[in-house]
């Protein structure tokens, strides 16, 4: 018999992600793409994945670091797809300093720092609401 419970979880996890990413693009920039949903569902369910196998082997700050890298990768990656190869034009920070082909900025890889707390407390908690996974608990450093 095939488990749904996993795939299920990834796509509730996928959605409250991408659902949120695109708000925050709303919310900072006036506008999105559908595409920085589908980022923003891929981004959550990585970083998720940093302290699935044991919480306190991962301290807080150093998920925080691996998140703000693997949102960034992620954005710069989409990037070069959507905005260089395909021409869609969705962002461009080559105004900004120390940016990276005008894909992503250290401005926004500090920022994604900050975010990823949230992503990474939320996402902790919604696995334990509503899929009966451990509670979340911390160490700092």
């Amino acid at each position: 018999m095939v488990d749904l419970h996993v795939p299920l979880r990834q796509g509730v996890l996928f959605a409250v992600g991408g659902a949120l990413y695109y708000l925050v693009e709303v919310l900072w920039r006036g506008h999105s793409d559908w595409t920085m949903a589908v980022l923003g569902g891929v981004c959550f369910l990585l970083i998720g994945r940093i302290n699935e196998r044991c919480e306190w082997c991962v301290a807080l700050l150093s998920q925080m670091v691996l998140a703000s890298l693997i949102v960034t990768t992620a954005e710069f990656c989409a990037g070069m797809v959507l905005n260089i190869w395909l021409g869609l034009g969705i962002w461009d920070y080559s105004g900004m300093p120390y940016n990276l082909c005008g894909q992503v900025c250290l401005l926004y890889t500090n920022l994604w720092f900050l975010l990823s707390l949230p992503a990474i407390v939320l996402d902790d908690w919604l696995r334990h609401w509503w899929f009966g996974e451990r509670k979340p608990a911390y160490k700092l450093l």
